[in-house]
């Protein structure tokens, strides 16, 4: 079963590149008393992601940060160079966190999986937005069909917001 509005997120750990090397992000330091968008998708530098859904966030960050959020960040079942890579390529800068589930773990743990075996890519993540408030869903949007970022998008969570 997926996660729905009003559970609590599970505690699992994330990796994010820091400026000594990959690095552990627990969720309960990520989402402990503060207002996080969390959005995933399927694959870093896949089409829909990388030139449709992340952009959004990127360009309201601001927007999105006056409305009370703590932390933007996107989540990917890649490994953490992946993300780190495709952090820099984005030009997201200090705007969106970047965080690698490279085994799925967060995902599975949530019931976002998406078996994208049929493409070559393995175990990945649904695309969905959530509003996360002190580890706890408000907001969850999840895209019903494939390469699209409508509801998850930028403007899906500001609506929300």
């Amino acid at each position: 079963m997926s996660i729905q509005v009003g559970d609590t997120l599970p505690d699992a750990t994330f990796k994010t590149m820091t400026a000594d090397g990959p690095a552990d992000q627990s969720a309960s330091d990520l989402f402990a008393g503060k207002t996080v968008v969390l959005f995933a998708v399927p694959g870093a530098f896949t089409p829909t992601c990388h030139l449709n859904h992340l952009p959004g966030f990127v360009e309201h960050a601001d927007t999105i940060l006056s409305k009370g959020v703590d932390t933007i960040a996107v989540v990917s079942v890649n490994d953490v160079f992946v993300m780190d890579a495709w952090a820099k390529a984005s030009g997201a800068g200090d705007k969106v966190l970047f965080l690698a589930d490279g085994s799925a773990e967060f995902t599975k743990a949530i019931g976002m999986e998406l078996d994208a075996s049929g493409f070559g890519m393995g175990v990945r993540s649904q695309r969905y937005a959530m509003i996360v408030k002190d580890g706890k869903v408000t907001t969850l949007n999840v895209e019903d069909a494939p390469g699209t970022a409508e509801v998850s998008g930028a403007a899906g969570i500001l609506n929300a917001l």
